[in-house]
């Protein structure tokens, strides 16, 4: 009998998921259906409910339903990889499994990130200088991942201080994390500094905003990545104007994906020829 799975969002009409995991299935030969689920803005609990009800076996969550998810879940996987251990800590969930009555949440945000950067782009980060720009659910998801991947110190750079600093004082109440520095610092606030891996974790490109950087702020060679996909946003433009690589987030889309359908099916796709194949669509 097919599995049913789907990702649950508003908006949601644009998914890619529904097609990433479909291609999925047919190259690992799960036998598998996923669906993009509308739901309102004030009703995720219960549009989770109903698809427990009717039998589905996990759904993904993505804007703005990450915190929530996090709220509902009852327990929280953690053995998938070691990255994986940030879930809980990280406030946000997107990935729902539901097994025995129960729900476990996963994030799994944060590997795809370190999947894309490290074995697709060829990007090392142990010990580079990171600026995570953004302090919601997607900047939340991917902090503890990207600390343990780089072990240096690492910039939250949000518009409004206060959430980048509860970010912070999120990540130092954990041991593995004291010895490392983690600066808040509000827009407007970085001056001369330098990074070798600028992250835009913030949802500016959907309406074309600038976000507020200096122009020196890339090292030579570093790396801009947008964590959005399909579009060229102002970030990115003004990433290759001072000469940095760039990069979009299709690549952690299709990675984290991947991350969730071995949670859900104990096999792990080959991400690739999927990243290639929405290349050329």
């Amino acid at each position: 009998m097919t599995d049913k799975y789907a990702v649950i969002g508003n908006p949601i009409a644009h998914s890619k998921s529904p097609l990433i995991h479909r291609m999925f299935a047919e190259q690992t030969g799960e036998d598998i259906s996923y669906e993009a689920v509308l739901a309102p803005l004030d009703g995720f609990s219960a549009t989770v409910e109903r698809l427990r009800k009717e039998g589905y076996k996990g759904c993904n969550v993505t804007v703005p339903f990450k915190f929530e998810a996090f709220k509902i879940a009852d327990s929280y996987g953690f053995e998938v990889m070691d990255a994986l251990e940030s879930d809980q800590r990280a406030d946000a969930v997107n990935t729902l499994t539901f097994l025995n009555g129960k729900i476990i949440g996963y994030n799994t945000d944060g590997i795809g990130l370190i999947n894309d950067i490290q074995k697709n782009r060829s990007v090392e980060l142990k010990s580079k200088r990171i600026l995570l720009i953004g302090a919601g659910g997607a900047a939340a998801g991917v902090l503890h991942p990207l600390l343990e991947a780089s072990q240096a110190p690492l910039v939250i750079y949000n518009r409004t201080l206060g959430n980048a600093e509860a970010l912070q004082k999120n990540v130092t109440q954990h041991e593995k994390f004291r010895l490392i520095s983690i600066r808040p610092v509000q827009f407007g606030g970085l001056d001369s500094e330098q990074f070798d891996v600028v992250i835009n974790a913030t949802s500016a490109g959907l309406t074309d905003s600038e976000i507020p950087l200096p122009p020196t702020i890339f090292a030579s060679g570093a790396l801009a990545y947008d964590m959005m996909y399909g579009r060229e946003t102002p970030f990115m433009r003004f990433a290759r104007e001072q000469r940095a690589q760039v990069a979009d987030g299709l690549g952690m889309l299709v990675e984290q994906a991947a991350e969730a359908f071995y949670i859900w099916r104990d096999v792990r796709p080959d991400t690739a020829p999927v990243i290639a194949a929405l290349r050329n669509r």
